[in-house]
């Protein structure tokens, strides 16, 4: 008879993981319409720090003891630190422009959305184990403090912070399973499939198109631009040669786009 062994053990080799980091920041501002527009690096971020509130417990009492309780709905905030920000964040915080150069504060405030990446390591591989997107929707950044002080011997640049809070965005059922509105959405690549991973982050970020070239080759995923239009590879292409159309297929929409969960979903739900 085998062995059996169902005692729990802790800190095994490969198991001992921790998160850090955070880079790859991109804003994603909402036009008139309500779409989100296509998302500008955001340089300089130094920190994101996630505030979860509500949820509280409102105790129910009946017959003399303790009946349920019912939780208040849950809300999602953030708190972002950066050196800079993209000059698209501007009207996010506020500001107008009268003149190239020329800006006004106290005007309103545009929605956006958020992605960044932040690291999961190890004690094997260490931070190069594998990282987390998360994407935020629905965002509105709260007025800040900036404090300017003179130049001295201890020299320091200016962190700018925001307080950010979050609407919801509709989530539609999958496989008969109902979900709340969300502001969050986060992809683990250590439990993702690599190739659909590539395919969000692809939309995430946008893609590189070289021309095409009848001299190079090809893998499956790589992007070019042929007579104005970008393709992707489909077939590998292994013998350089002249353009195949049966190879490639026309990508719709080749910039940074914040795609909102339903579209996520698809992807990594996606049969292949």
């Amino acid at each position: 008879m085998a062995a059996t062994n169902n005692r729990l053990s802790w800190d095994g080799t490969g198991d001992r993981l921790y998160e850090t980091g955070v880079d790859r920041g991109v804003l994603y501002p909402i036009n008139q319409s309500g779409a989100y527009t296509p998302g500008v690096a955001w340089n300089g971020l130094t920190s994101v720090s996630e505030s979860p509130s509500g949820a509280e417990a409102t105790a129910l009492w009946a017959d003399n003891i303790k009946y349920l309780n019912l939780y208040s709905a849950e809300e999602f905030g953030a708190t972002i630190e950066a050196y800079t920000y993209p000059e698209e964040f501007e009207k996010c915080d506020g500001t107008e422009s009268l003149s190239a150069g020329v800006n006004i504060g106290q005007q309103a405030r545009k929605v956006f959305g958020l992605c960044y990446r932040t690291k999961i390591g190890n004690d094997v591989d260490g931070e190069s184990h594998g990282y987390k997107l998360h994407l935020v929707y629905g965002c509105m950044a709260s007025p800040s403090e900036r404090a300017y002080s003179t130049v001295n011997d201890s020299p320091s640049a200016i962190t700018f912070s925001w307080t950010i809070t979050t609407t919801p965005v509709a989530v539609s059922d999958i496989s008969n399973k109902s979900f709340k509105p969300t502001s969050v959405l986060t992809i683990d690549s250590t439990k993702v499939d690599a190739t659909k991973l590539r395919v969000l982050e692809d939309q995430l970020y946008g893609v590189n198109a070289p021309e095409f070239s009848a001299s190079s080759t090809y893998a499956v995923g790589d992007y070019v631009t042929y007579e104005s239009t970008v393709y992707k590879c489909i077939t590998a292409i292994a013998t350089a040669g002249a353009w195949d159309s049966t190879k490639w297929t026309e990508v719709a929409n080749p910039v940074p786009t914040l795609l909102l969960p339903d579209a996520v979903a698809a992807i990594f739900n996606a049969v292949g």
